[in-house]
């Protein structure tokens, strides 16, 4: 990840940096200041992704261990105390979707019987938003994991670009969600040449708003993908009418139904 793309992270963090004036070093006035950084991934890619951010703050890596057994499950073990701290925790989401999302709840709850003071788990794309909605006899996914987040010890979460902000009502803490079209727009502008000669493509019409934007902002053409027209909620025949459509039902001769 571009070092310019970890600004929203560190504007997040800053709250919490040690004051100013203090003759000790950066990482010593990070621990002081009673907050530790820790990555809930055994990926590669999430554990640079926390080293930056530390970097970033001076601050040192929280130490634990995060892994699979061999019948695939998933083992955390917090190698320093953590009493009365402000603990964030760095969590990209892998393809393994379902692994990420257990090491994260693990931690978290290791977290919370190590008596952390408060727990912000840091998320830049949140898993399950696109099941933020009820579909035919399906179910609210996003909101069950908001829940599982909550009850494992999450009293704070940092992500980036939600599906949709209403996500926010499924969380019983805070939930900061940052936007990251400013950075990506000034990566473009610094990073990629002759940017004038591109069109921002908006893969479907619901996309056009967001499309329209970067559009407007850098200055450039726009085009909309239009695929075939699927048919709405209301249209899909799922079984939930009430009452019942009758077929081919026998009717008493005397009997009349409205």
């Amino acid at each position: 990840m571009p070092r310019k793309l970890l600004l929203p992270y560190k504007s997040a963090f800053s709250h919490f940096r040690a004051p100013r004036g203090s003759h000790d070093s950066v990482a010593m006035n990070a621990a002081r200041s009673g907050y530790r950084v820790f990555s809930a991934n055994s990926t590669a890619a999430s554990t640079e992704l926390a080293k930056r951010i530390t970097e970033r703050l001076g601050a040192e890596l929280g130490k634990s261990v995060v892994y699979q057994e061999t019948n695939g499950e998933t083992r955390v073990e917090i190698k320093e105390s953590v009493r009365g701290q402000d603990i964030f925790i760095i969590q990209t989401i892998p393809r393994d979707v379902n692994t990420a999302v257990m090491e994260l709840l693990i931690m978290a709850y290791a977290l919370k019987t190590s008596c952390a003071r408060n727990i912000i788990g840091v998320i830049p794309y949140f898993p399950y938003s696109k099941q933020s909605k009820m579909r035919k006899r399906g179910s609210i996914v996003c909101k069950l994991l908001a829940s599982m987040l909550a009850k494992a010890g999450l009293t704070h979460i940092i992500t980036m670009d939600l599906h949709q902000k209403e996500i926010q009502g499924f969380f019983s803490f805070p939930v900061d969600n940052l936007r990251a079209s400013p950075f990506l727009l000034q990566y473009i502008q610094e990073e990629i040449p002759d940017y004038r000669n591109a069109v921002i493509v908006a893969k479907s019409p619901g996309a056009a708003k967001r499309a329209q934007s970067y559009a407007e902002r850098l200055r450039l053409g726009l085009a909309v993908i239009h695929g075939e027209a699927q048919c709405t909620e209301q249209d899909m025949d799922d079984g939930r009418h009430s009452p019942p459509m009758l077929k081919n039902a026998t009717v008493h001769p005397g009997l009349e139904l409205p």
